[in-house]
């Protein structure tokens, strides 16, 4: 890869570069204490702003859309037990989403979200053989369709973090926790959060992670904000 400067400065120049890891999508490398992300304007200009209420991971470098983070050193939740991962997740979400609602600029509300959704399938983003289990079979246009026809058209509107999953909330020893990959933060309902929340963790830690968040799910809600996650 032809790296510029100012990335090679902050990682080194003989570093150990690998794609070979877990948990994270697109194209992202480990590169000695950091990671390296490509086309991270997004995810940069929300870390600078949620970096104000939330620890994230610190900005080494930013240029001509490479990110460069320095590794937080914690493990994420997906490595712990599921019914604590469900409690921390919780209680983080309720505490992010306690964030005013006019203090974020980022638009994630329902009609951004279509528009980025139809783009995605125009482009060609959106992988059907990757869809979940009761979506096999459809076309993308098809479910973006069904996705459109099916809008909410009330939100419940927080400061959401876009992919909130366990890999995405690293937890550490002290019990803090960092917050990572917020390229999608903006403002939102509350349920895109907490559908894929539910979608991972399941049973009892959907459960503890209700009851931690303080809040009884809107089942309608949860299918159309998992439904939306296809085209993502």
């Amino acid at each position: 890869m032809e790296l510029p400067e100012d990335v090679v400065r902050a990682v080194g120049s003989d570093v150990v570069w690998s794609h070979d890891h877990e948990g994270l999508s697109g194209e992202v490398w480990r590169a000695g204490s950091c990671w390296v992300k490509r086309s991270g304007a997004d995810e940069h200009d929300r870390l600078r702003w949620l970096g104000e209420h939330f620890e994230v991971p610190r900005i080494r470098a930013f240029t001509d859309g490479w990110l460069v983070l320095a590794d937080v050193g914690a493990p994420s939740l997906a490595s712990v037990d599921p019914v604590l991962a469900a409690t921390v997740m919780g209680t983080v979400l309720r505490s992010l989403h306690s964030l005013p609602v006019d203090s974020c600029p980022y638009d994630a509300r329902v009609p951004a979200l279509l528009d980025h959704a139809r783009r995605n399938v125009e482009a060609g983003l959106v992988d059907p053989e990757d869809f979940d289990d009761d979506n096999l079979g459809a076309t993308p246009g098809e479910l973006l369709a069904r996705l459109i026809a099916t809008a909410p058209r009330d939100e419940d509107l927080v400061v959401a973090h876009g992919d909130f999953c366990p890999p995405n909330v690293l937890l550490r020893p002290d019990g803090s926790t960092v917050l990572i990959d917020v390229s999608r933060l903006g403002v939102s309902d509350r349920h895109r959060d907490i559908a894929l929340a539910h979608r991972e963790l399941g049973g009892e830690a959907a459960a503890a992670f209700d009851r931690a968040y303080g809040l009884t799910p809107d089942p309608p809600a949860l299918e159309w904000y998992r439904l939306l996650d296809e085209f993502f």
